[in-house]
């Protein structure tokens, strides 16, 4: 994404739930990312056995290249709201709480490889929780 300062969109690609973060230092993006992703999940109030489990399962980190073109249409969506959201919020300074409200803003629109059933990320993620919880 092209603002300044620079900022990483990351997306599951099972809830389709994303990720806003600052970019820099890219070179320690992939350790800097399983804190994020637990404030975007206490955010969407996830309890905190399943955020400490997601962590854990983080201790590797791979890059590879996405095969399914539903989650490239979905971030290429999310850029355009992101925008949106970014104007009203004003990321100027790089505040990470304001990255923190846009995607949760993010995590409530519709998207369309959900529609057949929870239709947001933020409803996927709660199902996805709630499946784990009955396991």
């Amino acid at each position: 994404m092209f603002w300044k300062p620079q900022v990483a969109l990351l997306v599951s690609e099972q809830t389709l739930l994303p990720v806003l973060m600052p970019l820099a230092p890219a070179a320690t993006l992939a350790r800097r990312f399983p804190s994020r992703l637990a404030l975007v999940l206490k955010e969407q109030g996830v309890p905190s056995e399943f955020i400490a489990q997601e962590v854990w399962r983080m201790d590797q980190v791979r890059y590879a290249k996405t095969a399914n073109r539903s989650v490239v249409g979905i971030l290429n969506e999310f850029v355009k709201q992101a925008e949106f959201w970014l104007a009203a919020y004003a990321y100027e300074k790089g505040d990470d709480d304001d990255l923190l409200a846009i995607s949760a803003k993010l995590a409530e629109r519709p998207c369309s490889p959900l529609y057949k059933g929870p239709v947001s990320p933020d409803r996927a993620l709660h199902e996805l929780v709630k499946a784990g919880a009955q396991e």
